[in-house]
């Protein structure tokens, strides 16, 4: 079931709905979605309407559980947002896009979601507050580079982007150095610290120095760290220690990370799949073993045009970013390597 589903357009008087119906019968009307730009400026705060949650004039919130989480509609109906209780994770409707990465896959993901971080953890009656009203009123317009759009910044071929010191902090990823044990394989521990050649003090107090050799290079959880961390600016810690910010290693997020756990871990493939929404961070056990052993992570994208739950991560088989089939279909549902290595979810 998609998250759509849980999406219902307000009661409406049918009575009252005949009467105005009659009276502007000479009148033609179009319903339709405004474009950002012709979007109005929200006002929240306002007394509450006859049969709608007081808020944003216009705006129906509606509460849903498993996540526990706020739905925002518009007065047609039409979905707006999605709000997670204990997140900051927003997904926010706007235009359409299409990722895909023709070398590696014929998948596509079309999608009509947008991944942002709020200023700070989403509680439900949030939007009578004043960082939700100055904040969201700006979220609606921005068409600046999102959690999706930056994770397909380091697959293969990206174009390099560097800032005004000309530093380089996007561009084609590598998942690290090859690994002497395994031919076929790349080490691990490169953080975003490392792609950028930079050292870095974290806010738990730990220090970093970037190896030369894994310049340019993240493993799959430095992929997460870059989109999310350095490029989005969610806090980051150095060790993988519960605490404010998102831990160094996989298993650290996925057990002790911020944000809220979609499912638990019980060591057998994930169940509650409708639960995951784009963005969403996704967590396996690699091993052949099976166990609550996590060691790998990825983002969730959405259901691509075969129809499948497609994510992207940073895989060392694969050395680098990518939503490609190398090293097995990157899918959460059907059979497959992925799919019955899947454990848990996260929604920072």
């Amino acid at each position: 079931m998609s998250y759509r589903r849980y999406l219902r357009r307000p009661a409406v008087s049918s009575i009252l709905g005949l009467v105005l119906l009659i009276t502007a019968s000479m009148l033609t009307y179009l319903v339709a979605r405004p474009s950002p730009g012709d979007e109005p400026e929200l006002t929240l705060g306002l007394a509450k309407a006859e049969g709608q949650a007081a808020g944003a004039s216009g705006y129906h919130y509606q509460r849903s559980s498993e996540p526990d989480r706020t739905e925002i509609i518009d007065s047609s109906g039409e979905p707006v947002a999605i709000m997670t209780d204990g997140a900051r994770t927003a997904h926010i409707y706007g235009p359409s896009r299409t990722f895909e990465e023709p070398r590696f896959t014929d998948a596509k993901i079309e999608t009509d979601m947008w991944v942002r971080l709020a200023p700070q953890p989403w509680r439900a009656g949030a939007e009578q507050e004043q960082w939700f009203v100055d904040w969201f009123a700006a979220a609606r317009r921005d068409r600046s580079p999102d959690v999706l759009s930056i994770a397909f910044e380091y697959v293969d071929g990206a174009p390099v982007k560097r800032d005004n010191q000309g530093q380089q902090y996007s561009g084609d990823a590598s998942f690290g150095p090859p690994d002497p044990a395994d031919p076929d394989g790349r080490q691990e521990r490169s953080d975003f610290y490392d792609y950028l050649g930079l050292p870095w003090s974290f806010l738990d107090g730990k220090a970093a120095i970037p190896e030369p050799q894994r310049k340019l290079a993240l493993d799959c959880s430095g992929y997460l760290r870059m989109v999310y961390g350095h490029r989005l600016g969610y806090p980051l810690r150095g060790t993988n220690t519960p605490g404010e910010g998102l831990p160094r290693r996989a298993y650290a997020m996925a057990e002790v990370g911020p944000g809220v756990q979609l499912m638990p871990n019980s060591g057998q493939r994930a169940r509650g799949i409708d639960k995951l929404l784009p963005g969403d961070l996704v967590f396996f056990n690699a091993q052949p073993v099976p166990n609550r052993q996590i060691d790998h992570s990825g983002i969730y994208l959405g259901i691509d045009d075969g129809g499948h739950h497609r994510f992207i991560s940073s895989r060392s088989q694969t050395d680098g970013p990518t939503m490609g089939d190398l090293s097995g279909a990157p899918l959460l549902d059907g059979v497959g390597y992925w799919p019955d290595r899947w454990l848990t979810a996260r929604r920072l």
